[in-house]
């Protein structure tokens, strides 16, 4: 038994955001019917084809759900898709703004079909408001949400490496969704989530929003290193290695000057005496962590850190994730199927010792068409005319 056992999640959904969300819910036992377009399916499946000939954003966000195909503007497919809301739980699209109210799949509409549906929108702005009809895709909510004035250097401002807009889209509409779940088990009726990725981002904001609190000015662009806290950030090692580092009070200072740079007196200068007066002679600083650490490698330089406590960690690239000790030694790695054949996946966070999380296949475009078809009534006759006209 997992916690989502016996949840049905149809979910008209293509990129980041509603698939991750929905692969989440499938990690935890939901069942995911994905609809998608016929023969070119979801548009992420084309991004690249890094992995065996598949997308990397689609194996990722993909997996335990089955596919199905249907061109939900002709009447046989509309049908279809409101036949599986009529009896599913959960709801979930990310359509362009208002598509889904314009083809009857609104809340209202679908409340009256299925009082206890609970329906989800993901959209870039929201279901209103000035910005709903604008286009959003993840570097532009990035740059709306002031994310890219508080990432990069002084110089250049940079996007995360990763999807980090929809991915934070992507985790509250899940979380909504559980909520939405515990709430209909004390009122036995669905409700209606409307989340954007816009508020989503613009929550995970709230360090430098607040500091920049009444019109102060905001952090500033520092590349890796801490914006406010210093040292914290990278420094180099030798002639080629990196390590991380980082400080969180004056205690720990005294301990880094003292077993990590072995000059005790340091900590005792005005110019580093308190976290503001080192980040404001942050270059002074950075010039002696620099001198020490070029004549050390990184082994001693971890030992060091190690024996003093002080947080540390090495700058690793995607082969260094892949190969890391700590995700094999937990165990972290099981393979789920595909198209192309068995792909490793690390599981989803958390451990529970109550369940065990699923880990299925990836669907190749419409696998499941025919046999979701028929289980929902459709005879052999409908299926091939809806082949012949391309509504599958």
């Amino acid at each position: 038994m997992k916690p989502l056992t016996g949840i049905t999640v149809i979910s008209m959904e293509h990129a980041i955001a509603a698939p991750f969300c929905s692969r989440q819910l499938a990690d935890l036992g939901a069942r995911v019917i994905k609809v998608e377009r016929p023969e070119v399916g979801d548009f992420a499946r084309n991004y690249d084809q890094r992995v065996a000939g598949m997308s990397s954003h689609f194996v990722w966000t993909n997996r335990s759900k089955e596919s199905l195909t249907l061109d939900i503007k002709q009447p046989l497919a509309l049908q279809a898709i409101m036949k599986l809301l009529s009896t599913a739980d959960v709801f979930i699209q990310n359509l362009a703004p208002g598509a889904a109210s314009r083809l009857g799949l609104g809340y209202e509409n679908l409340k009256k079909l299925n009082p206890r549906l609970i329906v989800c929108d993901i959209s870039g702005y929201g279901n209103d408001g000035p910005f709903r009809d604008k286009k959003a895709y993840d570097l532009l909510i990035q740059s709306e949400a002031g994310f890219l004035s508080v990432t990069g250097t002084q110089d250049v401002p940079s996007k995360a490496g990763n999807s980090i807009a929809d991915i934070s889209a992507g985790m509250y509409a899940y979380t909504n969704v559980l909520s939405a779940l515990l709430l209909r088990n004390q009122t036995q009726e669905g409700s209606h989530i409307d989340v954007s990725m816009l508020e989503s981002l613009g929550e995970w904001m709230g360090f430098p929003l607040y500091y920049a609190y009444q019109g102060a000015t905001p952090p500033p662009r520092n590349g890796a290193s801490h914006a406010t806290i210093y040292p914290y950030g990278p420094f180099p090692v030798g002639k080629n290695d990196t390590v991380m580092l980082g400080l969180q009070n004056e205690r720990e200072w005294q301990v880094f000057c003292e077993k990590v740079l072995f000059q005790p007196e340091l900590a005792k200068e005005s110019r580093f005496s308190n976290n503001s007066q080192r980040n404001e002679n942050r270059n002074a600083l950075k010039a002696i962590i620099d001198q020490c650490f070029s004549a050390l490698t990184i082994t001693q330089v971890e030992e060091r850190l190690e024996d003093a406590q002080i947080a540390n960690a090495r700058m690793n690239d995607m082969a260094g994730l892949w190969d890391h000790q700590q995700l094999k030694a937990r165990n972290r790695w099981q393979s789920v199927g595909s198209p192309v054949g068995e792909i490793p996946a690390l599981l989803p966070p958390g451990k529970n010792s109550a369940y065990d999380y699923r880990m299925d296949p990836i669907p190749a475009i419409g696998e499941h068409t025919e046999q979701i078809l028929t289980e929902i009534g459709f005879s052999a006759e409908q299926i091939k005319a809806m082949r012949s006209s391309k509504a599958i």
